[in-house]
């Protein structure tokens, strides 16, 4: 598997934009000045390295830098030959200095343009940003770059610069054995105005509008799980309803956006409070649910199935596969970058605590026998909050569900290969985390999470208001605090007051790179919160949006549709009832003007480091997969976005970067969007990325 390059102190990951394949000669014409300073290594220092560019690299490979005469214009170009190497990489970069990193301006594209030659795969295009306040940081790997004997040209157009930053630097990064030549940089500044979409819909191109739909859900929605064919297969089993259990009733439906129609599945077992993951092959893979409710006379709790199924979105039966080693009531469901399947916590058969450890094997399609399966033989507690990291860990963010946090810090990072587990600093109020929500920021190459809000069921404190982030590129990743969730109004239309937030919180990644959080309640299974709210990754802010009249709070779930809306469902008060009603959000997004189209896709099945073709209807600024949601008690931890760099090849042809490390992407289909200068995103076309 491709490792991600590092500059100095900084972890790469893999994402961004390419655009504009026009070199056909040497002298090829650019949208503007180029701003790379000594581009093609003609002038060189007293000690005959090039002016302006500067060696850089870590690892243990063994590297060679050389100006050399095979040059694809001029006299010179530049060689980095490496050999050796297990860990690390080495590069040639423009120098971190104000005469020679180019200068940029915040919110502005670039593109940038490079000639080559490699005998490696093992290479990909960085870029490094001055922030104004923190120095040189780094900031993104872009395009994979292939084999190449003879001189080939790539462009690759940068996102929107970030805040607070005047300069980048980049290069060519080499992570193995190989020799890469490099000549002919260019840098010109090409962004794409927006035309403002033209907007008359009043509050709705800004706070977005709610539509709540004619018809009731036919089941009580407690998990959601959005299929490949954009159906939504919504679970409830007994519902949590004691006396269904008791008599077998359990039930599920398949929902169809495009006609508004139910269908009604059987459902072999009391699915409830199940946890659930889609498999690289898009069935959805259904761990443990309830074997039994609290016995009248205290004898014991919760107890938690063994028995785990698939569910099958061309068939739309359930299939059993065999049991789980421990049962699992409010298990983590994850999936590895090689498409297995990891699980944590939960409820054992006997009501206590599960501390097994289970893998699915997508190779042998079955639950491994425990002695398989490296143990640690700790307990993550209900619905604990497992993120896959780009370099395969995960990461336990300390979302969870029923009470405290875990002990120590209330966050840690898992190594399944070492079997350690080491806790994360920086996380606020850990035993107020109850049913708070983690999210894997836009886009997963960043490695950013948020955590959001949350309470606690037994203490019954006010639900929180808190935010926490990570970067977990860090060497020494560590949480700081996020911004406030705004405030919202509570059922009784009493504004929130303080530290007074909302637990029961559910996020949604959107295709315009923001994440939209939704829902919740300010303490258990009662006072009901009406606040939405946009989050900008970018900015770190949230802005206030308008509300879902249905009150959203224990057993709700909201989740993306394959056209850019948000659906929601669910609400489970303490008197036992069950909101039935169904609303769709309609994002501002969707208000600012025409929507760009996919109108071919030159193949759906997708492999890791490969160059994908489309075509759109009009011009596009960003592509990028998001993964279909399967939530339930605000855990999602698979929910992610992926940017796809571009390559623009005129007449509304587009070649699309797949990242070449299955981590970032876990194998399964995914929605692909793009989305145009104005932020309006396509409809999504389905891919399979295997």
């Amino acid at each position: 598997m491709p490792r991600t390059s590092r500059h100095k102190a900084g972890l790469a990951y893999l994402a961004m934009f390419s655009l504009l394949t026009l070199m056909l000669g040497t002298n090829p014409a650019w949208a503007g000045t180029n701003l790379v300073v000594n581009p093609g290594f003609e002038s060189a220092d007293s000690t005959g390295f090039p002016t302006c560019w500067e060696k850089s690299g870590w690892g243990n490979g063994t590297v060679a830098y050389s100006r050399t005469t095979a040059a694809h214009s001029g006299k010179y170009a530049m060689s980095v030959k490496v050999t050796g190497v297990t860990t690390g990489d080495d590069k040639v970069l423009m120098t971190e200095n104000a005469t020679c990193a180019p200068a940029v301006t915040p919110k502005h594209q670039y593109d940038l343009g490079v000639w080559y030659t490699s005998t490696t795969p093992n290479t990909v295009v960085t870029a490094f940003r001055h922030d104004i306040t923190a120095g040189w940081v780094y900031w993104t790997d872009l395009e994979t770059l292939p084999p190449a004997k003879a001189y080939q040209h790539t462009t690759v157009r940068t996102p929107a610069i970030p805040p607070n930053t005047d300069r980048i630097t980049w290069g060519v990064t080499v992570y193995g054995t190989g020799t890469l030549v490099t000549d002919d940089y260019t840098m010109a500044d090409v962004t794409v105005p927006s035309t403002g979409g033209g907007c008359t819909a009043g509050a709705a191109c800004t706070t977005g509008s709610w539509q709540v739909l004619p018809f009731l859900n036919p089941v009580r929605s407690m998990h959601a799980i959005v299929l490949h064919n954009g159906k939504v297969l919504l679970m409830a089993g007994s519902g949590n309803d004691p006396m269904k259990l008791a008599a077998g009733t359990f039930s599920s439906a398949v929902y169809d956006p495009a006609t508004s129609t139910f269908t009604q599945i059987a459902t072999p077992t009391d699915m409830f409070c199940s946890g659930h993951v889609q498999l690289p092959d898009g069935r959805v893979l259904i761990m443990s649910g309830t074997k039994s409710y609290p016995a009248a006379d205290g004898s014991h709790g919760y107890e938690g199935l063994i028995s785990s199924y698939i569910f099958d979105p061309a068939t739309q039966i359930y299939t059993r596969v065999n049991d789980m080693n421990d049962g699992h009531w409010y298990p983590s469901a994850t999936e590895m970058g090689d498409g297995d399947v990891m699980t944590f916590g939960g409820l054992k058969t006997d009501s206590s605590g599960s501390v097994t450890a289970e893998r699915f094997s997508t190779a042998k399609q079955q639950w491994l026998p425990r002695n398989q399966v490296n143990q640690t033989w700790s307990y993550f507690g209900l619905y604990p909050s497992m993120v896959l990291m780009q370099d395969g860990r995960l990461f336990y963010t300390g979302s969870h569900v029923f009470g405290n946090g875990t002990s120590g810090t209330g966050a840690s990072i898992y190594d399944y290969n070492a079997n350690t587990i080491k806790d994360v600093p920086g996380l606020q109020s850990k035993d107020t985390r109850d049913q708070s929500m983690s999210v894997m920021l836009p886009p997963a190459q960043d490695q950013r999470v948020m955590i959001m809000g949350g309470g606690n069921i037994y203490s019954n404190v006010d639900a929180g208001r808190q935010t926490d982030l990570i970067d977990l590129k860090a060497a020494s990743p560590a949480y700081q605090p996020g911004p406030l969730l705004p405030q919202g109004t509570m059922s009784n239309g009493a504004k929130e007051t303080g530290n007074q937030g909302k637990m029961y919180v559910s996020t949604v990644l959107l295709p315009n790179g923001q994440v939209f959080e939704t829902g919740g309640g300010l303490h258990n299974r009662q006072d009901p919160v009406f606040e939405a709210s946009m989050y900008d990754p970018t900015a770190n802010t949230f802005t206030s949006m308008a509300t879902d009249p249905i009150p959203r709070a224990y057993h709700s779930a909201s989740f993306l549709l394959p056209d850019g809306r948000v659906m929601s469902v669910g609400d489970n008060p303490g008197d036992g009832s069950f909101n039935m009603h169904v609303s769709i959000y309609t994002p501002p997004y969707l208000y600012h003007g025409a929507r760009p189209k996919i109108t071919a896709v030159a193949n759906t099945m997708w492999s890791y480091g490969s160059s994908q073709r489309i075509t759109t209807d009009s011009p596009i600024v960003r592509a990028e997969l998001i993964r279909p949601a399967a939530v339930t008690h605000s855990s999602d931890p698979n929910q992610r976005f992926v940017d796809l760099p571009l390559t623009v090849n005129g007449g509304g042809s587009v070649n699309l970067n797949v990242p070449s490390n299955p981590n970032l992407a876990p194998p399964g289909y995914y929605m692909l969007f793009t989305v145009n200068a104005n932020g309006v995103p396509s409809v999504a076309q389905w891919v399979h990325l295997m």
